[in-house]
């Protein structure tokens, strides 16, 4: 099994990430460092990641939406010892790890795994899987503005693909859109709506593709459904 795969069904990572870690000279193959991306794992080879041993090997691969809050960071650690959403998955036995990431200002959902090739599925570009968010602005935003969101905006040297964007609600000083995108650059949503003029009040994600949060209030998760996991399998 390619080292990537490994470390990505361990949990510990999508295979995105373990590549990273490889090179990084973070992973270690029965004692020594291994910085080969595609170096193979044999039966009975002894894997670690930052010191710490990994096996793949007989670990249920589990699926969860949470519902983040507000401050909570979307990493699986963090060195200046803010609180991660894995703080929140209080009952969960299994080593997850978030797909993909919202700022810590940012709510709503967000899927916990450690299935690494569905986390790579659903955060490569090729996929184009669409992302749905409820975004609150500090300006009665016009239709002009609300095209150039739809058409693509420059957020810093970089159009934004086409989106799709809904005017949910309008009052003098405010509004609240829906916006839909399928990519996922650092702060995008907060960035297209300064390119138009308007400051993000609040941002909350509500969709990956078809999966939504449903009844999960914030701060809880729930385990996905089996007709959720094989759509995010293959949308």
């Amino acid at each position: 099994m390619r080292l990537n795969k490994y470390i990505a069904q361990a949990g510990v990572a999508s295979r995105r990430k373990a590549d990273e870690l490889i090179a990084a000279g973070k992973v270690k193959i029965n004692g020594t460092v291994c910085t080969a991306l595609g170096t193979e794992v044999r039966e009975g080879d002894r894997v670690s990641v930052n010191g710490r041993d990994i096996t793949s090997q007989g670990e249920k691969l589990v699926y969860y939406a949470l519902n983040k809050p507000l401050g909570y960071i979307t990493t699986t650690s963090d060195e200046k010892g803010r609180e991660t959403v894995l703080s929140l998955l209080t009952d969960v036995t299994q080593r997850v790890f978030p797909v993909g990431r919202l700022d810590a200002d940012t709510t709503g959902l967000l899927i916990l795994t450690n299935d690494g090739n569905l986390a790579n599925h659903i955060s490569h570009p090729r996929n184009a899987v669409w992302k749905s968010y409820e975004v609150e602005i500090d300006i009665a935003i016009s239709e002009e503005k609300i095209q150039k969101l739809r058409s693509g905006v420059d957020i810093g040297g970089y159009i934004t693909k086409p989106a799709e964007v809904k005017l949910l609600r309008i009052a003098k000083h405010a509004s609240l859109l829906e916006i839909r995108i399928c990519e996922g650059k650092n702060r995008q949503i907060r960035k297209m709506c300064k390119a138009v003029g308007a400051r993000v009040v609040a941002l909350t994600r509500t969709a990956i593709g078809e999966v939504r949060l449903g009844r999960t209030h914030e701060g809880t998760y729930r385990k996905l459904t089996q007709k959720e996991i094989d759509y995010l399998k293959n949308c």
